[in-house]
């Protein structure tokens, strides 16, 4: 391969050729094609990290494009999964990279799937059920987890290694609870590219061979107020079920609903079913709903108030509630078991 691409990349002093040799030969999974999503992708894809693993259960409205880098107006009118318009932008920064694009949901069935041949796993989620998730597979597989967390003008994030770190698990219980997400509360995108960038950073540094370079805390910051703080990465919790008694309790099949409520979104997840057939339940749906079809979701607005959106593997978003009992009423009205 020619390296020349990546020439002032190499004149970094910690990365050089040896480093960039190293990024090539390396896997990062990547959860979440969103506003951290693309701002990671695009960052390591230039950097030429070899392959990237993307997985994203979306797809493209007008409202992501304020942060959301990778995608355009095209996307949203042709509600293209976030999943696939990130592996068409990013096959055009850089043929050299394999990005693999999955449409889907990351849950307890799919994670160990996921992380296999990974090197270090970016969190580009927006929820704390997932990050918990990914959290507990990282520990248990003995990978890296680069944590990113943003919302109005704050940002966190930490890069946790099993076996030198405490894990999420112990460092984020109060923000777990905190309630605010981007479709709350705002965000602005300076914030977000500050976050991604960190993880990228950290992620580089272990992948090139600097992991005595990596930042050993918990960084937190507010661009519009002028402030930040570093938590020391100590010991870990001693009750963590996770670092200190390899519980991984994310990782019990209990642990995952059928139906995950999209914070902020008015927006229900319900997933009963591991496939479906598109051109079936668009005859289906045709005589209740307006459709919208693409190849890889189908979109059935009832009134002004309910829409779902089906993907093909099996998922359903129901839009236009939060109330998980009220999205299986709908669920079961017009889909069924």
């Amino acid at each position: 391969m020619d390296l020349a691409r990546y020439s002032r990349q190499m004149l970094f002093g910690p990365i050089q050729e040896t480093g960039q040799k190293k990024l090539t030969e390396s896997s990062v999974l990547v959860i979440g094609a969103g506003a951290l999503g693309s701002v990671i992708c695009n960052q390591l894809v230039r950097a030429g990290v070899g392959t990237i693993r993307l997985i994203d259960r979306d797809y493209v409205e007008w409202s992501n494009l304020q942060r959301q880098m990778l995608f355009d107006e095209d996307d949203a009118v042709n509600v293209v999964p976030k999943a696939i318009a990130a592996k068409q932008k990013l096959e055009k920064m850089n043929s050299h990279v394999t990005v693999e694009a999955i449409v889907g949901n990351v849950a307890v069935a799919n994670i160990r799937e996921l992380l296999e041949g990974m090197d270090v796993v970016l969190d580009g989620t927006d929820n704390f059920s997932t990050r918990y998730l990914l959290n507990d597979a990282c520990f248990q597989k003995g990978i890296p987890f680069s944590y990113g967390g943003v919302v109005s003008s704050r940002g966190m994030q930490a890069f946790f290694t099993p076996g030198v770190t405490p894990c999420l698990r112990c460092m984020a219980k109060g923000e777990a609870a905190s309630g605010q997400t981007c479709d709350t509360a705002g965000v602005i995108s300076p914030a977000v590219n500050m976050v991604a960038s960190h993880q990228v950073t950290e992620t580089l540094k272990y992948l090139t061979g600097n992991q005595d370079a990596l930042r050993q805390t918990l960084k937190t910051f507010d661009l519009w107020l002028n402030n930040g703080y570093d938590m020391r990465l100590s010991a870990s919790a001693p009750d963590c079920p996770v670092c200190q008694n390899e519980d991984y309790p994310s990782l019990r099949k209990s642990a995952q609903n059928e139906e995950t409520v999209l914070c902020g979104r008015d927006t229900v997840q319900i997933h009963r079913e591991t496939s479906r057939d598109l051109e079936q339940w668009e005859t289906i749906l045709t005589p209740t709903a307006a459709l919208q079809r693409t190849p890889f979701l189908l979109k059935a607005v009832f009134n002004d108030d309910i829409q779902f959106v089906l993907f093909q593997d099996g998922r359903v978003l129901v839009q236009g509630t939060e109330d998980p009992v009220q999205a299986r009423i709908l669920y079961d009205r017009y889909i069924g078991s």
